[in-house]
């Protein structure tokens, strides 16, 4: 509800027209291309859903596929929106795919979203998802771009990405508690749950580095380093919340 009527408050103020063109072409290489990698976390959240060892699994994961398609379908609402303000090359399939398919700076982000898809495994899935991919990517996102529209003047992309970010906080919320009820009763699935994570960690890792490039190009910009920092340091967070901890080499490096 709230999401709605922030999104008809700044449709009726017409504030995407009030954006400058160098921070609408941000938003259209990192903006627009996103509703792929966030198909693909709905999916997988959906495949952790539907092949979950306890219905309590399932349906911590289907709502949060829901949360995912809810972020999908906002963004796709608002990029057409710019597209009405800035030109209609925004809204173009075509246009959003090219990028995803072919931007030097996506292509880490879609190797590893595109190996997540063929992470059959169970286990492998909900940690690569849940304890990698997804805290990452919903860093960058929902806190790091949220501050970097704010500094760029863009009020309305602030508020929507800081509002998804409650999205984020119940899906590591609960993936924390399953993490803790299995390593309790079972102390060696740790070692398992670090070793999935330390594969997946270094192409997220390499993803966040080159997204950070787009956050550079800003016309108010931020540092790739500090994002990667930032990130890093968030999904450490996460995984101390979960009772685990990575060896040297691993996320503290």
């Amino acid at each position: 509800m709230f999401v709605d009527k922030l999104i008809d408050q700044h449709e009726r103020g017409e504030s995407a027209r009030g954006l400058t063109p160098e921070w609408v072409a941000t938003l259209e290489r990192l903006l627009v291309p996103l509703r792929f990698p966030l198909h693909i976390l709905q999916m997988t959240g959906l495949y952790v859903g539907q092949m979950a060892p306890s219905s309590f699994i399932t349906n911590c994961a289907n709502f949060q596929a829901a949360d995912e398609m809810r972020r999908i379908q906002r963004v796709a609402y608002w990029t057409k929106v710019l597209a009405n303000a800035h030109g209609d090359r925004l809204a173009s399939t075509d246009a959003a795919r090219t990028s995803w398919e072919h931007d030097p700076l996506w292509q880490p982000a879609r190797e590893a979203l595109e190996r997540l898809l063929i992470a059959y495994d169970w286990g492998e899935s909900f940690a690569a998802l849940n304890l990698v991919i997804k805290p990452l990517l919903d860093t960058v996102f929902n806190v790091q771009l949220a501050a970097l529209a704010g500094e760029n003047g863009d009020e309305f992309l602030r508020m929507l990405f800081t509002e998804f970010g409650e999205d984020s906080t119940r899906s590591q919320t609960w993936s924390a508690a399953l993490v803790q009820y299995c390593i309790e009763r079972d102390p060696q699935l740790a070692d398992v749950l670090v070793g999935w994570i330390g594969q997946w960690q270094p192409l997220m890792l390499e993803a966040v580095s080159s997204l950070g490039q787009m956050f550079e190009k800003a016309p108010q910009p931020m540092a790739a380093v500090d994002l990667t920092e930032a990130v890093a340091s968030a999904q450490h967070q996460h995984l101390q919340a979960c009772g685990l901890r990575m060896p040297s080499g691993g996320h503290e490096r």
